[in-house]
């Protein structure tokens, strides 16, 4: 078999993210995969500029890059309850590509926050999000990391062994996923 194609999907836009510490500890518990992670750094969606200018080069990237991987795994922090402004934008970019880079595509999604609920509202929120593109959705075990500047250590990895016992599990099941998949 060759090497799965992964992408990592960050909610928040800074290098030094949580959000972005969770998807490398994601993709180093997955195993063996070809992994990057996306760049969401696109205009705000305004349909007068589509109008005008179509698509976005990087906006099509982002759904070219869905569309060839294996699975997507989405980490975001929670803004005022909620998906960032940066994801839900992309999320909206991406639905106005051709076709549907995200239907029956395994989904895996998590959150990184500084709160005591690590994000749990906006992975529900998140879900609502892309249920109408008609992803495969894996729904645990949830991943939801609070006060997640405090638990990487220096070198980015997971210091918790709960939480990094249920990221494998995640992720195994994500490659279960792909592995039983047959297109329709």
């Amino acid at each position: 078999m060759t090497r799965p194609v992964l992408l990592g999907i960050c909610g928040a836009l800074r290098a030094d993210s949580t959000n972005r510490k969770l998807l490398n500890e994601a993709a180093r518990l997955f195993g063996e995969a070809e992994f990057a992670i996306a760049d969401l750094d696109f205009p705000l969606y305004d349909g007068d500029a589509e109008d005008a200018n179509g698509i976005p080069q990087a906006v099509q990237t982002l759904s070219d890059q869905i569309a060839a991987a294996d699975a997507v795994i989405i980490s975001t922090p929670e803004y005022n309850k909620g998906v960032t402004g940066v994801l839900k934008n992309a999320l909206d970019w991406v639905s106005r590509t051709k076709g549907n880079p995200w239907k029956d595509k395994p989904v895996a999604t998590m959150s990184a926050a500084a709160g005591r609920a690590g994000g749990e509202r906006a992975q529900v929120m998140l879900r609502a999000c892309l249920t109408a593109f008609r992803p495969r959705l894996l729904l645990g075990p949830e991943i939801a990391l609070h006060d997640s500047a405090n638990q990487f250590d220096e070198n980015g990895r997971l210091t918790g062994e709960l939480y990094e016992k249920n990221l494998d599990t995640l992720m195994q099941s994500l490659r279960a996923e792909i592995a039983d998949w047959q297109p329709a």
